[in-house]
């Protein structure tokens, strides 16, 4: 079966030519966007270091299978866990740094992921910086992030970066075609609104519920622009109370609002076939019509800087109502 990630054959080389030569480095950095396939190569890696045929990865080995379903004792995934927490701790790490003075218990490599390493407390970082300053043996350290920004520059210095790139449209949308099967007119959609990332557009197809959230969210955002200031204040306060419950859900919907202006921009500016909302063009051409260029750009700086404030843990109810306030009034035609 061979490495699973498709697109990123740049990454892959690099890792499989120093596997050949045996120049591993004791730890990575890998780089990307949300679902462009930084776990898979990671997966890949630690299949390729471990697998039992002469043409790893095999995928199809007892050590490759068990390492694609997290069953293998020599590879370890750390992260921020999903019930309440916001960053990686240091006991995480600590247990890290006790698991890695051991031998791997089976396999040629023992290997720790660290998913979201933008996460890491500052304890946390620097405990992991005696594990970086002082490698073991055998011990391989990959730490995944979308937000290399965050995490510590010291930590970023002693890992080899490897950036994985969004895909093309054109080649998301051929690898839908091709390998899954989907129907031309889905599959151009889902290349459009994928942003070059494969492991969204394969959620996309494989559930619909990803694509009726997208629907819902933007409904809702279209009615919102001609709507009172009341509906809009209580439009910021359900949002405000999803984002303390799941950030993640707010971040999607304000990606999804600056995708909306920016193909508004794109419109206003007779650059059509760039937007990436092909299927609501008809409405998105109605409103760029009755907007000026200034507002649409106004607010998207509006939208970036309420993104950037979230993520600074500013308070999310005043973020959010000035931001719907800073919405222009754009009434059906």
């Amino acid at each position: 079966m061979g490495w699973q990630i498709l697109g990123q054959q740049k990454a892959i080389d690099l890792l499989q030519g120093s596997i050949k030569i045996g120049q591993l480095s004791h730890a990575y950095l890998f780089i990307a966007p949300p679902h462009v396939g930084k776990m898979t190569l990671s997966l890949n890696l630690a299949q390729a270091l471990n697998c039992d045929s002469d043409d790893p990865p095999c995928g199809e080995c007892s050590t490759c299978r068990r390492i694609a379903a997290g069953k293998y004792p020599d590879v370890q995934v750390i992260g921020v866990a999903t019930e309440g927490k916001t960053d990686i701790g240091i006991d995480q790490i600590r247990e890290l740094q006790a698991m890695a003075s051991l031998p791997p218990f089976e396999g040629k490599y023992k290997i720790f992921l660290i998913a979201g390493a933008e996460h890491l407390s500052i304890e946390a970082a620097n405990c992991l910086l005696k594990i970086l300053e002082e490698p073991l043996p055998s011990i391989l350290l990959l730490l995944l992030t979308d937000k290399q920004h965050l995490v510590l520059p010291t930590i970023v210095s002693r890992c080899q970066c490897i950036r994985l790139t969004p895909l093309p449209m054109s080649s998301i949308k051929s690898i839908l075609i091709d390998r899954y099967e989907t129907d031309e007119q889905k599959a151009e959609l889902v290349a459009h609104l994928s942003h070059g990332c494969l492991g969204w557009a394969l959620s996309a197809i494989e559930d619909e519920q990803h694509l009726q959230h997208r629907t819902t969210a933007l409904d809702a955002f279209n009615e919102l622009m001609e709507a009172s200031y009341t509906h809009r204040f209580s439009y910021a306060s359900d949002l405000a109370s999803a984002f303390g419950k799941n950030r993640a859900h707010v971040e999607n919907v304000l990606a999804l609002w600056i995708d909306w202006w920016r193909d508004l921009l794109l419109l206003k500016t007779g650059n059509d076939e760039y937007i990436t909302n092909v299927d609501y063009q008809s409405v998105l051409q109605g409103i760029a019509e009755r907007c000026r260029l200034s507002q649409i750009q106004s607010f998207i700086q509006s939208i970036q800087t309420a993104a950037i404030q979230l993520g600074q843990n500013a308070n999310s109810r005043l973020v959010l109502e000035t931001l719907v306030l800073d919405m222009p009034v754009i009434h059906r035609a």
